[in-house]
């Protein structure tokens, strides 16, 4: 399989997990939850119904969901696969640096905001490390400040989304 297909595959599991969500959320927004607020709203005085309070509160969170989802879904279907770089830090890529400070290995991936999981090592190219290492290749090293002071990193490793792979050992 070509890297381009494995990019879109990749791109693709993503749309459809969205996707399956999305669906099941606008049925639960279109169906389920109008039938809970009127069953609700049957047993009397709105103002000390807690049931109806939980739908209403509960319809709120689909009904922004759906538009999150939506908005992911669109950013999703906006990427363009030849406009990312294919030898240098961009959407998708997962780089390894080589703090200069403490000789710690550090490897993130670079994922779309509603992805972001910095446990595992998610983060957003909008991050402070996303944007000093944005557009950057192997041998490079970047400022960045966090909120833990400044930090200088060296880029040893990068797996593009394209699958290329470039690495130079720190000197």
């Amino acid at each position: 399989m070509s890297n381009e297909s494995n990019e879109s595959n990749e791109i693709e599991q993503k749309k459809k997990k969205i996707k399956a969500e999305l669906d099941k959320l606008k049925y639960e927004f279109k169906i389920e939850l109008p039938k809970v607020i009127a069953e609700a709203r049957a047993y009397g005085d709105l103002k000390e119904n807690a049931e109806y309070h939980a739908a209403r509160e509960r319809q709120s969170f689909v009904q922004a969901r759906i538009g999150q989802l939506g908005q992911q879904l669109a950013q999703l279907n906006d990427i363009d696969l030849s406009s990312l770089p294919a030898d240098r830090v961009g959407y998708g890529s997962t780089v390894t640096v080589i703090s200069r400070d403490t000789d710690d290995r550090v490897e993130f991936t670079f994922v779309s905001s509603n992805e972001v999981n910095p446990s595992e090592g998610k983060i957003s190219l909008s991050s402070p490390v996303g944007l000093a290492l944005q557009n950057k290749t192997v041998g490079d090293e970047v400022q960045v400040v966090i909120p833990t002071g400044k930090r200088t990193y060296y880029l040893e490793k990068l797996v593009t989304l394209h699958g290329n792979e470039l690495e130079k050992k720190a000197e």
